[in-house]
């Protein structure tokens, strides 16, 4: 088994260490929150007392960070200095293309092997470590990861160069945040004209409107499997978060002069949203707000 260094135990990234710890991987395990830190001691991993504490001897290095800003820090005023020039790194945080690409050249400038592998899934797959990763790096650097990156996801694929794992999650979660919306809308309107919302799901659900969002998270309580809408809209995927990734898609959009009106659309409408107070809401929420309320209990 493995010596990995884990920084960053929140919602995801705790789970994701438990489950490399009860691999049989010695996990060496930091965050600044000490209640996280007892919660991953308790899941067997080691806690340390500081990012660079974490990475001494490591083979492997997993970050789990909120932003871009928190990874190029991280990276640079720590792990940097005291990670094994044999050990790689694997980024897991959903973070800018340009952050990701300029962590990843920096880390090759000092001879270190380096892979960006943001994670599709929710809290429920970081804990039961069925995450979906989308890795971007050499292939070399890919195999190398892919037997950590297996004990926490149930799908581990390669999209390309060092940056692509982070360009293809947020074109991923645009499109799950559009058609977030645009399921929202159709359920909204369809109770508006009548229809009876079991029976609108039994059609739509087997016709050309299917989606994930759908059949997989369907936005109303009591309709298809049990989704957060069930629970008041606690857990799954916070709103603030879709909004976070929303906002990385306009902005890679535009570096690259890609159209992206119905992700921009989706993102105006996530704000009003967040901005109502409703950030810690699991996204498909929203229809809360695009039925005329506020989306509060």
């Amino acid at each position: 088994m493995a010596r990995i260094g884990f920084i960053g135990l929140g919602n995801m990234g705790g789970g994701m260490a438990a489950n490399l710890a009860k691999a049989g991987h010695d996990v060496r395990a930091f965050d600044l929150s000490q209640d996280a830190l007892d919660r991953a001691k308790a899941a067997g991993c080691l806690p340390a007392a500081s990012a660079a504490e974490a990475v001494t001897d490591a083979e492997f290095v997993v970050t789990m960070l909120p932003a871009g800003k928190h990874v190029r820090a991280v990276y640079e005023g720590e792990v940097f200095g005291a990670v094994p020039g044999t050990a790689l790194l694997l980024d897991c945080s959903t973070i800018d293309v340009a952050s990701a690409r300029a962590v990843g050249a920096a880390a090759q400038a000092k001879g270190l092997a380096m892979v960006d592998a943001p994670v599709s899934g929710g809290i429920a797959a970081a804990n039961g470590g069925t995450l979906t990763f989308m890795v971007g790096g050499s292939a070399e650097h890919f195999a190398r990861a892919q037997p950590i990156l297996e004990r926490m996801g149930k799908a581990v694929i390669h999209a390309g160069p060092l940056g692509s794992g982070q360009a293809a999650k947020i074109c991923n979660n645009m499109l799950l945040g559009a058609t977030m919306v645009a399921t929202c809308e159709a359920f909204v309107m369809a109770q508006k004209l009548g229809l009876d919302p079991q029976t609108f799901f039994d059609i739509s659900s087997k016709a050309s409107g299917q989606s994930w969002s759908m059949t997989s998270y369907c936005p109303l309580p009591g309709v298809g499997p049990q989704t957060p809408a069930d629970n008041g809209y606690q857990g799954g995927f916070a709103s603030a978060l879709m909004l976070k990734d929303l906002k990385l898609a306009v902005e890679a959009a535009q570096g690259v002069d890609a159209a992206v009106p119905m992700g921009a659309a989706a993102g105006a409408l996530y704000q009003a949203f967040v901005n109502a107070g409703n950030g810690v809401l699991d996204f498909s929420g929203i229809i809360r707000m695009l039925a005329g309320a506020d989306g509060r209990e």
